[in-house]
């Protein structure tokens, strides 16, 4: 397998930074993108700017910007906003979660989301997860079929996939034009119940471990997913934080244990073969 995915680092591995010090730290540790959180309370125009500056300072593009999350009850106005701010940052994704259990009116919202998406120019990608109104894969798939936007997408995290019984044949049912990125991470084989949303979510926040440091099958997961395809590094982890408390030194730590385990892949692709069949024309 050749290392080509470009690598982004993901918000979530330091929710104590500010908007300015996501773009400073992921560009400090070599990653080709950056994701960034906005939240709406605390984000003005001022913030916008500051972003700015920093992403033409270090050169930095955004992959992504979070979070959409649709409840119960009418269209949220920030989401909007958020997609508006996403878009003059540059970034080509807006990453959406739904927990409102009306279907028709998380597809009415979703869909008015993506038509403002395609008027902007970004991707509005659903992501699903048993904690979420969209627990598995189909659920998601399914949603976005009924939406039918160019602007649609769908985020596959490897853990929520793996802790939702996906499967590899699912990846490949996936149509590529939904597909703006991919979420990465490892975890032990075993984990919670997928009928206890809570705990999946309590791993989801703390409990994610380093790619090729679990049990997750990264290796056939890559391998189904389009060549080229960006992967933001979602490693949320107590322990990282607590033993990477220097937001560069934490940065820096996800990177260098991807690029190792992406780079071994490549390695594994190019490796020649002991089959002595191998090397007849």
């Amino acid at each position: 397998m050749r290392r080509d995915h470009p690598i982004s680092m993901a918000a979530g591995i330091m929710p104590e930074a500010t908007p300015v010090q996501l773009v400073e730290a992921a560009a400090a540790a070599g990653f080709d993108y950056g994701g960034m959180w906005m939240e709406a309370a605390d984000w003005t125009s001022a913030t916008t700017r500051a972003v700015s500056q920093a992403l033409r300072d270090t050169g930095l593009r955004l992959l992504d910007i979070e979070v959409v999350w649709l409840r119960p009850g009418p269209p949220d106005p920030n989401h909007v906003r958020l997609i508006e701010v996403g878009a003059e940052l540059g970034a080509r994704n807006v990453l959406a979660v739904s927990s409102d259990p009306d279907r028709s009116a998380t597809i009415d919202k979703l869909g008015a989301l993506m038509e403002r998406g395609q008027a902007m120019g970004i991707r509005i990608n659903l992501e699903f997860g048993a904690w979420s109104a969209a627990r598995t894969i189909h659920e998601a798939m399914d949603l976005l079929r009924q939406i039918d936007s160019p602007a649609a997408g769908l985020l596959i995290d490897t853990l929520h996939w793996s802790r939702s019984g996906g499967t590899l044949a699912d990846l490949d049912a996936v149509p590529p034009r939904w597909l703006g990125y991919a979420q990465l991470c490892d975890a032990p084989f075993d984990g919670p119940s997928s009928t206890d949303p809570a705990a999946l979510l309590t791993e989801a926040i703390d409990d994610r471990l380093p790619t090729g440091g679990g049990g997750l099958p990264l290796r056939d997961f890559l391998a189904h997913l389009p060549a080229g395809l960006p992967l933001a590094i979602e490693e949320r982890s107590r322990p990282l934080r607590e033993r990477w408390p220097d937001l560069t030194d934490r940065a820096r730590a996800v990177a260098r244990t991807t690029r190792m385990f992406l780079d071994g892949l490549a390695a594994d692709h190019t490796a020649p073969s002991s089959d002595p069949r191998s090397s007849i024309a």
